[in-house]
Formats: structure tokens, sequence, C-alpha cells
């Protein structure tokens, strides 16, 4: 009996969680109130208390259950003994770009972080996930950058900081893109020729010319 009782408790909050993300992607995160997920929830307020302190909580509950592409794709192509660092670079960015595309929950989950939800103090714990998300991709791209050079894959001069940098910038702008009209283009097709064309350049580049 205590062992049903537990399963529809975890049933409870995953029915929560879930209806919580789909709220959240239509009405936006401020306006969005814990009696909205309870009522589309078919839950009372007091269900979903007994599981979040408050809808902070909840958000943050629903963001880690559901691990953003990027991290994930890092995740599965992080090897730093890899002889071909460029293209371990290339298949985490392309990677990332097929987990959004395939996955309806990722794509919600970013939607809520990229235009439904403001940085507020309310929402202080989701922009500090989204920071330290930042910060994750930004140092295994530096890290695969300098490989990279040191490997003879990219000229000596290359700054690896911007590199990454640049990469970043390139994938936030995809998504960003992308998400607004979905059906505007292949995001792994096009993305994956933008990210070649960048990795492209880089092994082109020269040397900055001293001012003066």
């Amino acid at each position: 009996m205590v062992r049903k009782t537990k399963e529809e408790a975890l049933e409870t909050r995953t029915r929560i969680l879930e209806t919580a993300e789909q709220i959240f992607s239509e009405q936006g995160v401020s306006h969005t109130s814990l009696q909205d997920i309870a009522a589309a929830a078919n839950v009372t307020r007091g269900a979903i208390y007994w599981h979040f302190k408050n809808k902070t909580d909840l958000l943050d509950a629903m963001l880690q259950r559901v691990k953003m592409p990027i991290e994930d794709a890092l995740e599965r192509s992080c090897d730093v003994n890899s002889p071909d660092p460029l293209s371990q670079l290339r298949r985490s960015a392309v990677g990332a770009m097929q987990l959004i595309s395939e996955g309806a929950s990722a794509q919600r989950v970013c939607e809520i972080l990229l235009f439904k939800c403001e940085y507020v103090a309310e929402t202080a714990d989701m922009r500090r996930r989204h920071v330290e998300s930042r910060k994750i991709a930004l140092g295994r791209y530096e890290d695969g950058f300098r490989r990279a050079i040191a490997l003879g894959q990219l000229p000596p001069h290359t700054n690896p900081r911007i590199a990454a940098l640049g990469l970043h910038a390139i994938m936030h702008g995809l998504f960003m893109d992308w998400m607004l009209e979905p059906g505007d283009f292949d995001i792994t097709e096009v993305g994956g020729r933008v990210i070649d064309d960048f990795l492209a350049g880089l092994k082109i580049s020269q040397p900055e010319t001293p001012a003066g």
C-alpha cells in the first residue's frame, strides 16, 4: 500500500511538471500562476505545495528534469583524448541542434528560457542555471579549441576564448532564429553548414597586425 502511494505521488509530481512545462511555454512564466498549473493538471494547489515550495522551486525542478541540448551534446562528445578536436566540436554543435529539433520537451524548455521568462527576482534561480549552462559550454568549447591549436588543426595565433565565444554565439543565434519559425529551415542541416564555414574560417585566419 505504501509503495502504491509513493508511485501515485511520483505520478502526480510528474504530471505537475509536464503540465507546468506546457503552460509556461504557452503563457510565459510571469503570467502563469500555481492555480493555472493546478487546474490544468487536475490537482489541487495543496498537491503542488506538497511537492514544491513555490513557483520558483517548480520551475527549477522542471529545468533540472530536462537537460538542455548543449549540455547533453557536450557530455556525449567530450573526449579530452580525441585526436580530432575540431570534428568533436562539430559533432557537439550539430548534436545539440539535432536534440532540440527532435525533442519536444527540450524545445519547450529552450523556448521558455529564451522567450517566455523575464529575468527578475522571482526567476533568479533560472537565470543562474542559464548562466551556468553557458559557462560549461564555453569552457568545453575553449578546451576543444586549445587542443585543436596544440595538434596543429588551427593556426597558433588562434584565440581559443574568442573562438569559443564565436561558436557559442552562432549556436545561440541559430536556436533563437529556428525557434521563432521552426519550419523555416532545417536547423541540423543549415546549422551544420554554418558551423563548417565558421571552423573553416578559423583555419585560414591571419594574425592580427599591430596598430600603428
